[in-house]
């Protein structure tokens, strides 16, 4: 059976149906009158619905906020913020995908902290400023297989300002349970499915790649991409099958796991464009992913001589890679240029800027200078492989 009790990096209870445990692991973290944080669609569909119901029925009184954007900003975590303490709450359920999971964090961070949020940015040390009493805690509930923010330690707010996203972390935003459930995953519409899944490939291979010694992070990034590679075809055709969404379920979160290691060019690219252009941030990943592939070759090749092996792909090494990345964005139709999301290069000198001071840059392969950015914008734009 697919199903499990896991404490790595934190508690999982993992299985088809386990959403119905909630009542009773906001006892055991020991939240009273929790406040739940999902996306405005979200908000309406049943799922979440029959979740306040079965809390407020066991005796947990629940509020809702869904004023989050599909990239959520500093002004929706401060909406979310007033909405805690004038409800009094004492934890979040953060319920949702990528940006309800980040908000949420966010919000049960930041609910007893008298600094502002971006005094936390993950810059040094800034992470020690947190006055730890201060943060609420949180269980975090997916219904997406991608971003793997449920396992992680960093929220990703967008800076409105500055346009640009920001990374907000400490160890303690990481959740103190998590509920995977992959029923509340079969509704993902296909190209969602495609352009999660690709997230969560991105996560695994950026994290495989960084060279740093972390034999841990490479195994689990290494079995995160062969359940990718089997699992995510099956789940985009087929949303229905859960075996694929609790397959995929699991290699998101792998995905993040390994990501602790760090991760590279792909991301430092894509959060620039998701922050000025607002489009989805796996589907930029599986954009940018053969374009970063080539420009890293150099440093990675050995270890895509052993990818290819672990996938049992046909075609050995580095090209086997590469085939098999664009035939699977091929086949479940993931476009292959920035051009085709409405992206041009009115702003490419701002975008090239910011993506090569992103915290993700350092830990990319090979070091990703401002000629070297704006050489993988433009081919991404155009569509050519060097």
């Amino acid at each position: 059976m697919l199903q499990g009790n896991w404490n790595y990096p934190t508690a999982v209870k993992f299985g088809a149906g386990r959403i119905r445990e909630l009542p009773q692991l906001l006892a055991s973290a020991g939240i009273k009158h929790p406040l739940l944080v999902t996306d405005p669609g979200l908000a309406k569909l049943a799922m979440v619905t029959e979740a306040i119901r079965a809390n407020e029925q066991a005796g947990f009184p629940t509020g809702l906020f869904s004023a989050i954007k599909a990239n959520p900003v500093e002004a929706n975590i401060a909406d979310g913020l007033a909405m805690f303490r004038n409800g009094k709450h004492d934890g979040v359920i953060a319920f949702g995908g990528g940006s309800a999971l980040d908000a949420g964090k966010a919000i049960a961070f930041l609910s007893g902290q008298k600094r502002p949020i971006w005094d936390f940015e993950d810059v040094g040390d800034n992470w020690t400023r947190a006055n730890l009493a201060g943060i609420a805690p949180t269980i975090a509930i997916p219904t997406t297989a991608g971003t793997g923010s449920e396992v992680g330690r960093v929220s990703v707010v967008g800076d409105e300002i500055r346009h640009k996203k920001r990374l907000i972390f400490h160890p303690r935003i990481m959740p103190v349970t998590v509920i995977a459930d992959p029923e509340l995953t079969s509704g993902l519409p296909p190209h969602l499915t495609a352009a999660t899944g690709m997230d969560a490939l991105a996560h695994a291979l950026e994290a495989y790649c960084v060279p740093a010694y972390h034999p841990i992070a490479d195994g689990v990034a290494l079995e995160a991409m062969r359940l990718i590679k089997e699992w995510l075809p099956v789940a985009v055709d087929d949303g229905g099958n859960l075996e694929a969404r609790a397959h995929m379920m699991a290699a998101a979160s792998m995905g993040a796991t390994a990501f602790q290691k760090g991760l590279g060019a792909i991301h430092s690219l894509s959060h620039p464009v998701g922050a000025l252009y607002d489009r989805h941030h796996g589907l930029l990943n599986a954009v940018f992913m053969p374009f970063v592939l080539l420009f890293n070759r150099p440093a990675i090749e050995a270890k895509m001589s052993h990818l290819a092996r672990v996938l049992d792909l046909p075609e050995p090494g580095f090209a086997g890679v590469l085939a098999w990345v664009l035939e699977l964005r091929r086949a479940i139709g993931i476009p292959h240029t920035l051009a085709e999301l409405g992206v041009d290069d009115a702003q490419l000198d701002t975008l090239v800027a910011d993506a090569v001071v992103d915290p993700t840059a350092p830990t990319n392969p090979i070091p990703l200078g401002a000629a070297a950015a704006r050489r993988l914008y433009r081919q991404a734009l155009a569509g050519e492989l060097g």
